[in-house]
């Protein structure tokens, strides 16, 4: 009996030894299959990182070639133009982390037709995961054309956006300002423009409206800055012509009305527009709700559609810009991207039919599809949490209303200002963007 309990204890001891083999077996197998599921991990994330370093470069490259064919370059040599093209560059490259450039050219050549920069790179991009397995590093690479004529011809609509909401002060501090003197009105950061301001009680020293006492205290608004960079725009942008005039500017403002109001009429007298220039303003209304003594319009003072219709009769269809053919055109919308109109099909309807939303760009589609390029300059919406009218109409689409501008956009003329931005240096980038005349070819 003993000896066949010792067996059997023998046999048990056995097989436990070969269970634990076993386990030991299976635990190398899952440790095999993991190798190669982590290699595949690791080399998704280092191939998602050189992607998006390279998308960065492609970037990079595109802003080169253009720097080569821009306005300023593209009156210069093509020596200088290539140096301009690689110190541009080169300038932002230690900005991208882990990416090592190991070559980068760029050629230009002038034709009679006009110039070509081609712009190109090599580079490295180190990884994280698959170096562990022999990979330290991953190649990529790319290349961007750009092309100009040597001289575009190009009309330029501008469309401002002077409804009330626009004349918000300029800066921080002349928020602060305005809001700490109208306290009797619960503390408000627009200068509001009214011919009878007794009708609202505004409570205002010498019963002034905001407008003046804006001017009083010494307040610059957004619209006065928005007149500035304008005639400052019409400055730069004739002495970058040169003496064969081949811009021509219109400016119009609008709000409520489905006519727009004309600060200048199409001419290629930049010195003429940048005068009247001086004229933009924002609308002025009897008081509050009421746009005339006699029309209680409820404050709705921005009728982007309408605006749009408008405009897109008045520009032409574009032609190619060159000396002997029909000019370019470039429609230039500046504005904080809210609608405020009586709308019966509106996705927030305020008391009866009044609407307030963000522009509705169907209009902006319809103009580019006539080849027209559209540039945006988005004067930012100011948030107001402590405004119960901003936190109960216009909060619940703050976050759609830039996104919403930059679809109106053609690629790559899309800029916004924040309060204490320089709308000046905006329009300046914007329009040097339209009048670089290039088209990125890949």
């Amino acid at each position: 009996m003993t000896n066949v309990i010792c067996v059997l204890r023998h046999a048990v001891s056995h097989m436990r030894r070969l269970y634990r083999d076993e386990r030991g077996s299976m635990a190398t197998m899952m440790g095999l299959m993991a190798i190669p599921l982590i290699f595949a991990v690791g080399a998704g994330v280092d191939y998602g990182t050189a992607n998006a370093s390279k998308a960065k470069l492609d970037a990079l490259a595109d802003t080169a070639a253009l720097s080569a064919v821009d306005h300023q370059a593209i009156t210069g040599t093509v020596a200088a133009a290539q140096t301009t093209a690689l110190n541009t560059f080169n300038a932002e490259i230690t900005n991208l982390p882990s990416v090592t450039v190991t070559n980068v050219t760029a050629t230009v050549t002038d034709s009679t037709t006009g110039r070509t920069a081609v712009v190109s790179y090599t580079a490295t991009k180190t990884n994280t995961f698959m170096g562990l397995f022999g990979y330290p590093t991953l190649a990529i690479g790319g290349s961007s054309t750009a092309q100009a004529g040597l001289t575009t011809n190009i009309n330029f609509y501008l469309l401002l956006d002077n409804s009330p909401s626009m004349n918000i002060a300029a800066t921080t501090a002349g928020i602060n300002t305005m809001v700490a003197n109208t306290q009797a009105q619960g503390g408000c950061a627009f200068a509001c423009h009214e011919s009878d301001p007794a009708a609202d009680n505004l409570g205002n020293p010498g019963g002034v409206d905001n407008y003046k006492l804006a001017q009083n205290l010494g307040v610059v608004t957004r619209m006065q800055n928005l007149a500035a960079a304008t005639q400052a725009l019409m400055s730069s942008a004739s002495s970058m012509e040169g003496s064969n005039q081949q811009y021509q500017v219109a400016i119009y403002t609008f709000n409520n009305s489905s006519n727009l109001s004309t600060i200048q009429a199409l001419t290629s007298n930049l010195s003429t527009a940048q005068t009247a220039a001086a004229n933009i303003d924002v609308l002025e209304v009897y008081s509050n709700n009421w746009l005339t003594r006699n029309n209680n319009n409820n404050d709705t003072d921005t009728n982007f559609e309408s605006a749009m219709s408008a405009i897109n009769g008045i520009m032409p269809n574009p032609g190619l810009g060159t000396p002997n053919s029909t000019p370019q055109e470039v429609l230039f919308i500046v504005t904080d991207g809210v609608d405020d109109e009586v709308s019966s099909s509106c996705s927030q309807a305020l008391d009866g039919n009044r609407c307030q939303q963000p522009f509705n760009t169907t209009w902006c589609t319809t103009v580019k599809n006539r080849g027209i390029q559209i540039a945006v300059l988005y004067t930012a919406y100011l948030p107001l949490p402590t405004n119960s009218w901003y936190n109960n109409w216009i909060a619940p689409f703050q976050s759609q209303i830039s996104p919403n501008m930059e679809s109106c956009a053609s690629p790559g003329m899309f800029f916004s200002v924040t309060t204490d931005g320089d709308i000046t240096a905006a329009m300046q980038t914007l329009f040097q963007q339209a009048v670089a005349a290039a088209r990125l070819t890949q």
